[in-house]
């Protein structure tokens, strides 16, 4: 949308939603917003704790921290207007608002893409690789790939973007979604788009099943060496650390397949109600998943609520804190020869503790 007769003729569009049907838009209004504020909340507390606890300061929670803004971040790009949208006779958005929310969704669903393939990753080092997870999962280390997984979504997002406003829309202002979603706004445009279509495939694929495949093959890595604990306690163990990332992986897999992947619906309804549910209840669920299903993170919980959180917090000190040298080395290798010690895992086995670790240091 860049000729000038164009964007003189749509200043603005109406999104549709649901319009017609005001009952179940009062009900989507209490379920949205109650979805919405546990994605906030949750999010912001598993944030806060993995800041506060030095139990907490390692890669695993760290990734788990940028998920949780991914997010929040993600669900504020577009359920807020969307809520006041549920209440007013008149839903318009501006076409900078429009082109700023397509392009939020999009790059913020990519990254979270990359990050859960980046997470899967890190699961598998720590299952197969113990000994040499503090050298290869470093803050450093860390921190890079998870500004890899941000800025490679937000630049691989630009172009499916700018390509959808470049097209002739020929005064079509109403779109017919919650939200601007690309797929909503390319059927404004009245000219060719062929090219829209195929950049898009290229983007999805190389942002959705690139990743999905390297979470495969992590997760095929880390059954085989967990196969290989003798005891059952041992395999329990290994898989309880990985459950919850591979709950939220086949949730968010799940529902992205589901709305792009089956048959359309003879309603679009039926589709909006499928997207609302990708977009505002999968992110919700991520906090309780990650509560309920992580030790670490319900100790961290129960001490805040009993005012020991200040307690944890001096009893030992973080794998990446500042610290005389070798010390965290030392507290990290401890850690991870007690884990080892667990899974049994790929590595040789451990025989001293201090003996194995100046070894291998």
């Amino acid at each position: 949308m860049m000729d000038g007769a164009n964007q003189t003729a749509v200043r603005e569009y109406t999104l549709v939603g649901l319009s017609g049907h005001h009952d179940l838009e009062r009900v989507l209004f209490v379920l949205c917003l109650a979805l919405y504020s546990l994605t906030v909340l949750g999010n912001s507390l598993l944030i806060g704790l993995n800041m506060l606890d030095p139990h907490l300061h390692n890669p695993m929670y760290f990734l788990l921290s940028n998920l949780s803004l991914m997010d929040i971040l993600g669900t504020s790009s577009f359920v807020p207007l969307m809520l006041v949208n549920f209440l007013e006779a008149q839903r318009t958005i501006s076409f900078p608002g429009c082109a700023l929310q397509m392009y939020l969704t999009l790059a913020l669903g990519a990254s979270e893409c990359l990050l859960l393939a980046v997470m899967a990753s890190d699961r598998c080092v720590a299952t197969c690789q113990p000994l040499r997870y503090p050298e290869l999962t470093s803050g450093k280390t860390c921190l890079c790939v998870a500004v890899l997984a941000w800025g490679t979504g937000f630049t691989n997002s630009l172009l499916p973007s700018l390509l959808a406003w470049r097209l002739p829309l020929c005064g079509h202002d109403v779109i017919n979604h919650f939200f601007c979603e690309i797929l909503a706004v390319l059927k404004l445009a009245c000219g060719d788009i062929t090219l829209n279509a195929r950049v898009l495939m290229v983007a999805t694929t190389f942002l959705t099943l690139a990743p999905l495949l390297l979470i495969f093959l992590s997760y095929m890595f880390i059954l085989a060496a967990v196969l290989r604990v003798p005891s059952a306690a041992g395999q329990r163990k290994a898989f309880s650390t990985c459950s919850a990332h591979l709950t939220v992986v086949v949730i968010f897999y799940g529902t992205i397949s589901f709305m792009y992947f089956k048959p359309k619906a003879k309603d679009a309804n039926v589709d909006k109600i499928i997207a609302l549910f990708y977009g505002v209840v999968a992110p919700s669920l991520n906090p309780i998943i990650y509560s309920l299903r992580n030790a670490e993170v319900k100790a961290t919980a129960v001490a805040l609520l009993r005012g020991g959180l200040l307690s944890r917090k001096a009893s030992r000190p973080s794998c990446w804190a500042p610290s005389p040298p070798g010390h965290a080395r030392l507290c990290c290798g401890r850690d991870l020869h007690t884990a080892a010690a667990q899974l049994g895992s790929c590595s040789r086995p451990i025989r001293g503790r201090r003996g194995s670790l100046r070894r291998h240091h």
